[in-house]
């Protein structure tokens, strides 16, 4: 079975991936079968189709300048293949976060239709139109790294070099990624505050009331930020840990051809289980938070079995190359069993668990945090936020014990190859885990086109608990994604030592008394939140402008108010388009250029540089996005008729919060995740020269 699997390992990913690719084309067809239902409903969804479109068109082409630069300095600098590979991981990661806009943009109104038959029906459409979203984003990944990974081997490249190359496929994923969880997260939430500020607050309607002028902006927002921007976060942590997985085995165990395909051949299974876990969402009860994690249940069980085999017939009797690192036993005795590797697996599907539970906890209405935010809404605006502070800051506390727990366990079993192991199986349920997460923004839009399209009741009272349901599991994958982001890191610092040893001859250890190591650290640690400023400044930036934009066609439209002209809705769309686009770029630029500056300049303080962002990183994203669940929630929990309701003092008080937090919990806490991984990539390409 281990040569079957070794000679046959590329193409049994690839076979999986290609099953992913179909299961999302002929779910995709079912898709767009439904009904979107009538003329309103249909042209507020092409309003917000267009809108989205528009926005990502531009995205890609300000990304794509930046691209070719890079590409053709990685061809001079390292090789042509690392070119080629950053492109397909580029090309690939835009594709991932386009497919996934254009889906979710055509499912909410079908969503919206479909709940004039009960929450079943409209849970099977919204749920179905996030899985083809995640089923694309975790295919596109694994096809991409086994097929160019295949591709280098039939060309006769070594397999040291071929994953070599895959460092800039990852590269590409990264750099797309943190362009598109800060534009996507700038456009969103300066949308969202400004309708709120203006609509809610000032002028009184309700939450995406027609009347608001930048109502179809923040729709759009949802689209291109949660949906699009997820889809290439985890596209790029997805494919990004994948190659250090590969790269770190081959560094360390002389069984290159095995250990070489194990991340792949993980991969592809775990794409199968996803896609029978998908047909176990399904609810008789109306319980959805319920259906929806039931499937998430069973793929991991069938994932955790799967791996056995797998595991088995590649990682039994391994032995350690020359020197190799990162182990209890120095580099020396005898290597992990094949159980050994696949405990690991299991360390990283019971860590995938815990976060869950725990970002649940802190971001649901049914628990304490929540609760006592919504409380505090009722003594003011300040003692909302600085409840929902003291919440964001508390609930990094429990991630953290987890993760090192299951850090400590996975090292006990395999070292820090047995880490990135359990990465890997972790993030062998990204399919279901972004069909969770583009549920959110699919459910919410479904609600807006039924306040917009003033359909019965009946029908909100079916959008409104899963749009709810949706803010939870939108919080909950932000988790997901932060603990991932942390382990691949570490995975990736770890290549990182290991290439250093290979190109110099030489250990290279990254002490707290090296007067260099510390500098890095305080760098590191100033890269974070310097990114997360200038991402949260270009937040209120564009709120502002929207803020204005809405006030001045009240004033120039009184008949909007009573229903006799209608809002510009284009003016604010193109308004936060140009504002997104125009404040995305310094930001992004920090985690590839300060890592070249610090590295040409000391090899030990890019080390410690890596290690403060990883660790600083890790704090600030927990602390924002659970935080800003916290005050999101908070509000809705008000809405919903506790602390005297809509229109109280309490209320005013949580729209506050819940502005606060929008960037927070979508702009500049989700964005931490790639960059700290584009930080740790760019420091595997200087390698060469840095030893």
């Amino acid at each position: 079975m281990t040569e079957f699997l070794t000679d046959f390992g590329i193409l049994i990913a690839l076979a999986c991936a290609g099953a992913s690719l179909v299961y999302g084309i002929t779910t995709s067809r079912w898709l767009l079968a439904k009904s979107p239902g009538n003329d309103q409903m249909q042209e507020i969804s092409g309003a917000v189709q267009e809108g989205a479109q528009a926005y990502l068109n531009r995205q890609y082409t300000i990304i794509s300048g930046v691209a070719v630069v890079l590409a053709i300095a990685l061809a001079i600098a390292l090789d042509v293949r690392t070119a080629v590979g950053f492109i397909i991981g580029g090309v690939f990661s835009g594709a991932a976060g386009y497919i996934g806009m254009n889906v979710s943009v055509r499912a909410n109104a079908r969503v919206a239709e479909s709940a004039r038959g009960g929450v079943a029906h409209a849970l099977e459409v919204a749920f179905k139109g996030g899985a083809i979203t995640g089923m694309l984003v975790a295919g596109l990944a694994l096809l991409g790294v086994a097929g160019y990974y295949g591709l280098l081997l039939l060309l006769d490249v070594s397999e040291k070099d071929a994953i070599d190359a895959l460092i800039g496929l990852g590269f590409g994923g990264s750099l797309i990624s943190v362009f598109a969880r800060l534009g996507g997260g700038i456009f969103t939430k300066a949308a969202d505050v400004g309708a709120d500020l203006v609509g809610k607050i000032e002028a009184g309607i309700p939450e995406d009331d027609p009347r608001n002028p930048a109502v179809i902006a923040d729709n759009v927002g949802d689209n291109v930020g949660d949906c699009a921007g997820m889809a290439a976060d985890l596209f790029e942590t997805y494919a990004v840990t994948a190659v250090a997985v590969m790269l770190l085995g081959v560094l360390t165990f002389d069984q290159i051809g095995e250990v070489a395909v194990y991340p792949l051949v993980i991969g592809g299974v775990s794409l199968l289980a996803s896609i029978v876990g998908t047909f176990a969402v399904r609810s008789a009860t109306g319980n959805v938070e319920r259906a929806l994690y039931q499937g998430l249940i069973v793929s991991g069980v069938l994932a955790a079995i799967l791996f056995l085999p797998v595991t088995l017939g590649l990682m039994d009797d391994l032995g350690f190359k020359e020197g190799a690192s990162g182990f209890l036993t120095g580099g020396g005795g005898a290597a992990p069993s094949g159980v050994d590797f696949w405990l690991c697996t299991l360390v990283g599907i019971g860590i995938t668990a815990g976060l869950f539970v725990i970002t649940d906890y802190y971001t649901s209405t049914r628990f304490r945090p929540v609760r006592t935010t919504a409380e505090a809404s009722q003594t003011g605006h300040a003692t909302n936020i600085i409840s929902g502070l003291a919440q964001g800051f508390q609930s990094t506390a429990a991630p953290a014990i987890l993760l090192a727990l299951g850090i400590l366990a996975a090292n006990e079993l395999a070292g820090i190859y047995g880490i990135g192991v359990a990465v890997m199986a972790q993030l062998s349920l990204t399919g279901l885990i972004v069909a969770l997460d583009a549920f959110g923004p699919i459910t919410d839009n479904a609600g807006g086109i039924a306040e917009m399209a003033e359909l019965p009741e009946d029908v909100r009272n079916v959008t409104d608990p899963l749009d709810a349901v949706g803010n939870t599991t939108k919080a909950v994958t932000k988790g997901y994604a932060i603990g991932s982001a942390v382990l691949a890191a570490l995975v990736l610092f770890a290549a990182f030592q290991d290439e250093l040893r290979e190109e110099a001859g030489k250990e290279f250890l990254f002490s707290i008394n090296d007067p260099k190591v510390l500098i890095g650290l305080l760098i590191g640690g100033m890269m974070v939140y310097l990114f997360s400023a200038l991402a949260i400044e270009a937040v209120g930036r564009a709120a502002g402008q929207v803020v204005d934009e809405v006030r001045l066609q009240f004033k120039e439209k009184p008949g909007i108010m009573d229903g006799t002209e209608k809002p510009d809705y284009a003016r604010c769309v193109g308004l936060v388009t140009t504002a997104a686009q125009k404040e995305m770029i310094v930001p992004a630029l920090i985690p590839i250029l300060i890592p070249v500056i610090v590295g040409l300049l000391s090899t030990e303080a890019l080390g410690g540089l890596l290690i403060g962002v990883i660790v600083v990183g890790f704090f600030a994203a927990v602390s924002m996005t659970s935080g800003g669940g916290a005050w999101d929630n908070a509000k809705k929990l008000i809405e919903d008729g506790e602390y005297g309701g809509k229109g109280s003092e309490a209320h005013a008080a949580s729209i506050t919060g819940d502005t606060v937090g929008d960037p927070y919990k979508d702009t500049a806490g989700p964005a931490i995740n790639p960059m700290i991984k584009v930080a740790n990539i760019v420091a595997l390409l200087m390698v060469p020269f840095l030893a």
